[in-house]
């Protein structure tokens, strides 16, 4: 391959992958899709390509869509709830995240809402919401009219439901508080917990059957606190350690068992107050946070 095309793909990876991810919710599946779509352009004649951007775009998306149906069956079969793979966002690996609505595109809870859609939906969705395609340009991706684009789009809407902004602004405020929630968890802390913890709260954990988790989601500030401060203190003291993180945009705590990542946990801040949980501990899915945090 020509050294200019190299560089032509190169300049759309992390969009590309930020694409895939957000479609697929999963970072394997993500560089797995951009890996062929680097295969489709090596073979592609170069007059016939006339953007690259929206050819590569269209590449992926179809890619996607392949993907998306398989998926769907796969996770109806899963162990316990489904989360998306954790992604450590410090380091651009999603794009620019510098606003609530950009961090809100890949949130825990906005993965989750979208596997309600269809394939096609989801599509439409992404490129839509999250990277300001017009529906004439989804229409020409995804071969379909206009007006259905337009439907889709809709559709997918009025399944995901309006979500208003809910990350605190101030990236500092979000550390004080998963620091002061993670002293509290690892204290066993019951009080401290509460005050943190929204009453409505919601906790979901992700062991995809490799690892013991609760397999309903907990609902409750008073459940959810005695639920944390219980799995945290059953852990021996110097055996695992927690740190601050970013991830997918939001506040988490990765924690680590004798030096490995072994888990994640992700809080979805409202009003200073944590709203919900995402807890990670299924060994496939922390690989890429793994990496990132290897390189960081």
């Amino acid at each position: 391959m020509e050294t200019s095309a190299v560089e032509e793909f190169e300049r759309q990876r992390s969009r590309l992958f930020g694409m895939a991810y957000r479609m697929l919710g999963s970072a394997h599946e993500a560089e797995d899709v951009v890996h062929d779509a680097f295969l489709r352009w090596d073979g592609a004649k170069r007059d016939a390509v006339g953007s690259p951007p929206a050819w590569l775009t269209k590449v992926v998306t179809n890619l996607c869509l392949n993907r998306l149906t398989s998926a769907r069956v796969r996770r109806e079969r899963y162990v316990g709830p489904w989360l998306p793979e954790p992604i450590l966002t410090t380091d651009g690996a999603l794009g620019p995240l510098e606003t609530a609505e950009q961090r809100d595109s890949v949130s825990m809870a906005l993965l989750v809402l979208l596997e309600r859609l269809t394939p096609t939906e989801r599509a439409v969705f992404v490129l839509r919401e999250a990277f300001a395609y017009s529906h004439r340009e989804i229409a020409e991706i995804l071969n379909l009219s206009e007006a259905n684009c337009r439907q889709l789009h809709r559709r997918a809407r009025e399944h995901v439901g309006t979500r208003g902004s809910r990350f605190d602004a101030d990236p500092r405020q979000r550390f004080e508080l998963v620091q002061r929630f993670l002293a509290a968890a690892r204290d066993g802390d019951l009080p401290s917990l509460e005050r943190l913890l929204a009453e409505d709260v919601t906790s979901r954990a992700d062991g995809g059957g490799q690892v013991g988790m609760a397999r309903r989601p907990i609902l409750g500030r008073d459940r959810v606190a005695r639920y944390l401060a219980g799995g945290f203190t059953k852990i021996p003291p110097g055996v695992i350690t927690l740190e601050p993180a970013e991830v997918n945009g939001a506040a988490a705590a990765v924690f680590r068992v004798d030096g490995v990542v072994a888990g994640v946990v992700v809080l979805e801040v409202a009003d200073e107050r944590v709203v919900a949980l995402s807890i990670l501990a299924n060994p496939a899915k922390l690989t890429f946070l793994a990496k990132q945090l290897s390189q960081n």
